[in-house]
């Protein structure tokens, strides 16, 4: 992802400005035109090597529960070798990332230790291909690239750390002049595509190495993936992370967006890849802010999606991520107007930019209700697709707890001064305005810094899946069935089955999920139409016990009526002893609250799980729909009051004081395509 002050830092290097720099800056600004609006940069590399084989899973000889267990991990973590994270001061490594996940200490760029509550189960280090190394490759003053003249300005730029705001705006310049000047030298050959590619192979295989050195069958689980980081001419966010199945043999160098713009390349590259017998796939991000971009009516090249597309896409990306530190992307107040719990945590502009974000298209719901408008008028439906979260985090360290957030990009936000939740000093807040005045929020009689959004992002998400053993084959599987599901960074743990005999099953019955996998479908699956019957909906929730209680249940029905998107949300299962009202759908108000003084919650109110069968009153046999499962806590604190009590201020009154944690299932897609429209093929 792309960050920029740039305002700011203009106006700190004004007066150093002169002829040369002048046409250095033209060269830059012809390179990111360049960059931004052609499809190939550099052609991809076809080498495949073989890697040094990872600990044996053995899966045969490790337990295996036909039932499957859930496990929770993170599969979108950046470290020290992308280059935005090492140009904001971070200086983990993916040896160091895969520490962290499993509940060791690691340093902060800010010079502190963070540390998991909890470990996870799996994780996944995705540093970006692009430039994937090259910013740790031009600080080493021992390296030949180093010794490039774009490269002086970053020699040795994280052997010291300094958080003021002008080191702050330097760290930016060096970020944005760094990228722009690489695309300048592969214009003027003084970059070559060869130097990129060797130093990327070899951050590549660090990366692989220590994948396959973290990996514990059974225990923990690591993949060997990367994000694919490519937007469209408009900025609209197309970014991808491509989670490979095995790490025996893979691609010596990543795609990435120099080679191709266009996400129909990198699916192209997979495709390959498959032929050669290696496995992955592509989970895109921030569909927020994407404009639209992200689930399109047409593909790259304007033309109507037919089922070649829709085929090729579901092959390649049955996942979606849905939440994450750059918001979430379930739903818009705008797209979702009878919905109350749709404006939540909404990241109201496009990635790495302050423009706005349209939100047609760019939530996964939307998405899901394009898919079936599609299938109706015989198209295909492209979007299939499932659900996860997980953090995107800059430092190697997922921060997933409200109270204990500690930023996102490193340097640039670890305090609560430079993330916009307690007011600027004196200081500070006048060489802000000074240099940027549109960088400031007056709130309250008071000024806060705002650099990027930064008070618009969360302590989000986790991944949630459910496979028959902690390894990479079980869990990858899981991914590719999609029978996964996501959290805002708590450990709800979340079921969801339909089927036509699942009407009498006992809930309190030790062979329930076993026969709901007998009889049903669980989540990411399609139920197809069984005549006139109407099919009967299994969740079950089961609370994080280190956070709130559950509060409730509620199943989300979408689908397309005379061209128009329609949705319902039913709440299914109350907390405390309550009873839906039939008429509204809705649970009472189960009384929990949030003290802001001190941000307790009210004690013995919630539950620890919610179990249910359900069956949709407005249920049409005839008419497609998907259904999926939100699951909401008990109200607590959003980060940014936790941020303002602990420094003694008021919580901003202009940012939401709590929230509610929640988890998303995969949908079920009831299929009425043998009367009603054309689906793709999703596997």
């Amino acid at each position: 992802m792309i960050y920029r002050i740039t305002v700011l830092a203009a106006a700190i290097a004004l007066g150093s400005a002169c002829s040369d720099q002048q046409s250095e800056t033209q060269k830059r600004e012809q390179a990111d035109r360049y960059f931004r609006t052609t499809n190939t940069v550099i052609p991809a590399s076809d080498k495949i090597i073989d890697f040094p084989p990872a600990p044996e899973s053995a899966s045969s000889q490790l337990a295996s529960n036909p039932d499957r267990n859930a496990y929770f991990g993170d599969l979108h973590v950046h470290t020290t070798l992308s280059f935005d994270a090492s140009s904001f001061g971070t200086t983990a490594t993916p040896a160091d990332a895969y520490r962290y996940a499993q509940g060791e200490t690691i340093v902060h760029p800010g010079g502190f230790e963070v540390k998991l509550a909890q470990a996870l189960d799996f994780y996944a280090v995705t540093d970006h291909a692009i430039m994937l190394g090259l910013i740790n490759e031009a600080a080493d003053t021992s390296t030949e690239f180093s010794r490039l003249a774009l490269s002086q300005d970053y020699h040795n730029i994280n052997d010291s750390l300094d958080s003021g705001l002008l080191e702050l705006a330097k760290r930016n310049n060096i970020f944005n002049n760094f990228f722009t000047s690489v695309i300048a030298g592969l214009l003027d050959g003084t970059v070559e595509d060869k130097t990129i590619n060797k130093v990327s192979q070899s951050a590549w295989i660090k990366t692989v190495a220590a994948a396959n050195d973290a990996y514990k069958p059974g225990q923990f689980t690591t993949f060997a993936a990367y994000e694919y980081t490519s937007s469209d001419a408009d900025r609209g966010n197309l970014h991808r992370n491509v989670i490979f199945r095995g790490t025996d043999r893979l691609p010596a160098v990543p795609f990435s967006r120099l080679n191709s713009i266009n996400p129909e390349g990198l699916w192209d590259w997979m495709d390959g890849l498959r032929q050669q017998g290696i496995e992955s796939l592509a989970i895109p991000h921030n569909s927020n802010g994407s404009n639209g971009a992200m689930f399109p009516l047409t593909d790259w090249a304007g033309n109507s999606i037919d089922l070649s597309y829709a085929n090729q896409r579901m092959r390649n990306e049955p996942l979606v991520e849905i939440t994450q530190i750059k918001g979430t992307s379930d739903t818009h107040p705008l797209l979702s107007k009878n919905d109350e719990w749709a404006n939540f945590e909404i990241l109201p502009m496009r990635i790495a930019t302050t423009l706005p974000s349209d939100a047609p298209g760019s939530y996964v719901r939307d998405g899901w209700q394009r898919g079936l408008a599609m299938a109706e008028k015989q198209q295909a439906n492209p979007y299939q697709f499932g659900v996860i979260g997980s953090s995107d985090t800059h430092t190697g360290a997922a921060p997933l707890e409200e109270d204990n957030y500690f930023g996102k990009i490193g340097l640039m936000d670890f305090t609560p001064e430079s993330r916009g939740t307690v007011p600027a000093s004196f200081l500070y807040g006048t060489m802000v305005s000074l240099g940027a005045s549109d960088m400031i929020d007056h709130v309250d009689g008071k000024k806060y810094v705002d650099f990027q959004g930064y008070k618009y992002w969360g302590a989000s998400g986790i991944a949630g899946v459910w496979a028959e053993q902690n390894t990479r084959e079980s869990i990858y599987d899981a991914l590719r069935r999609k029978e996964t599901f996501a959290t805002t960074g708590t450990r709800i743990t979340l079921r969801f089955f339909a089927g036509y005999e699942l009407g009498d099953a006992q809930l309190d019955s030790p062979e329930l999920i076993s026969r709901a996998y007998q009889t049903g479908i669980s989540m990411g699956g399609q139920l197809p139409a069984s005549g006139d019957r109407a099919p009967s909906f299994l969740t079950w929730a089961v609370a994080d016990p280190n956070t709130a209680r559950l509060q409730r249940v509620q199943i989300i029905k979408g689908w397309v009526e005379n061209g128009e998107h329609q949705e319902q949300v039913y709440d299914v299962a109350c907390s405390d002893g309550l009873a839906v009202d039939p008429q509204t759908h809705r649970c009472p108000d189960n009384g929990a609250r949030v003290n802001l003084q001190d941000c307790s919650i009210t004690a013995g109110v919630g539950a620890n799980e919610l179990k249910t069968l359900w069956q949709d009153p407005d249920f049409t046999p005839g008419q497609a729909a998907f259904y999926y499962v939100r699951v909401l806590e008990n109200p607590v604190c959003r980060w940014s009051t936790w941020d303002a009590i602990r420094s003694g201020v008021a919580p901003r009154s202009d940012l939401p004081a709590t929230i509610q944690e929640r988890a998303w299932s995969s949908p079920i897609w009831y299929n009425a395509a043998a009367a009603n429209g054309v689906m793709a093929d999703t596997k």
